[in-house]
């Protein structure tokens, strides 16, 4: 059965609508399945990136690859270099279409990436590493096209800083790598955000990453740390997250809301699109969390809105609690995907 069978005829003449030409692009890339040189998809790819949002968000950078601040681009949020260049990620900009996002990507990699392979937020690896930026960054640059021999040291040490392989406990001040009691200050997603304990925001983010390396470039220290995040993320039911929450005694509310863009917050849908992008699909542990995402399909098969960063961010994305296309784009592309692998 093919996604046009699945996707009812005006569902999806409403996401290839032209007013739109980045759903309109994703759509036509990865629901239908174009192929890469198909002659609609290069004029959709086009439009993507020369009109609206992907282009908008360019035109606000520096000639030398930043924007609003110089350095590691963590401030300000959710305008800086950092969440601008998660944002294009999640918009499907690529270098290959526009010369400034290769730009931008060495400029983060120049000024962001320490030398044992930690994205920082502040400059120094004991303040400013976390999971959830390591993962949100690495996602980011290979999706957007980033091909710079330094992103493999980035992987490198999010597979190591999540097995623990060469790092030190944070108690050996003098040892040259090491965990730092704040930010990732332990193997397993733990964080000093999350009272230490293992965060699965962080995890979804890292395991996100992962699941878009590409198979050929896992490594055996890679499979290894899937296989940690793995254990984690299916350490309770994905669909009612009871993940260790250091700071409350009940889940964060947004792993039930879905929304766009995906920043450090996230829910339910990455996690599931994180486990079935590294192939467990087929896991039946999943199966309550596919169900949610079902249920909150409306009768005209959309999904809605319910958390976004409008007035935060480069862009607005809609009303809340109304039919988004973001939302049943990143939805639509979820349940296509997991019943891809069990097909």
């Amino acid at each position: 059965m093919t996604t046009r069978d699945r996707i009812s005829t005006s569902l999806l003449d409403w996401l290839l609508e032209p007013e739109n030409p980045i759903v309109r692009y994703l759509t036509l890339r990865d629901l239908l399945d174009r192929p890469p040189l198909d002659a609609e998809l290069a004029a959709a790819r086009a439009a993507a990136h020369t009109s609206g949002l992907i282009p908008h968000i360019l035109d606000e950078m520096q000639p030398e690859g930043y924007w609003i601040k110089p350095g590691y681009g963590y401030a300000p949020k959710y305008h800086g270099t950092v969440w601008s260049l998660i944002l294009l990620g999640q918009l499907g900009a690529e270098s290959s279409q526009d010369a400034r996002i290769e730009h931008a990507c060495a400029y983060l990699l120049e000024h962001a990436l320490l030398k044992d392979g930690q994205f920082t937020a502040t400059g120094s690896a004991g303040t400013g590493n976390i999971d959830c930026l390591q993962g949100n960054l690495c996602a980011a640059l290979i999706d957007l096209g980033c091909t710079d021999q330094r992103l493999d040291r980035a992987f490198e040490w999010m597979a190591r800083s999540v097995t623990g392989e060469g790092i030190a406990p944070a108690t050996e001040r003098h040892a040259p790598v090491r965990y730092y009691a704040s930010g990732k200050c332990a193997p397993g997603f733990a964080c000093s955000a999350n009272n230490k304990l293992p965060c699965a925001w962080g995890a979804v983010k890292v395991m996100l990453a992962f699941s878009k390396l590409p198979r050929d470039r896992w490594t055996p220290l890679i499979e290894r740390a899937i296989a940690v995040g793995r254990d984690f993320l299916f350490s309770v039911d994905p669909a009612l997250a009871l993940y260790p929450t250091g700071w409350s005694d009940k889940p964060s509310g947004n792993w039930w809301k879905f929304g766009f863009p995906v920043f450090y917050v996230t829910d339910l849908l990455q996690n599931v699109e994180a486990l079935v992008g590294l192939g467990y699909s087929d896991d039946p542990r999943l199966e309550n969390a596919l169900n949610i995402i079902r249920r909150k399909q409306d009768e005209g098969g959309r999904w809605a809105l319910e958390y976004h960063y409008n007035n935060k961010t480069w862009l607005h994305v809609g009303t809340k609690n109304k039919p988004s296309k973001w939302v049943t784009l990143r939805a639509l592309r979820v349940l296509k995907d997991a019943a891809a692998s069990i097909n």
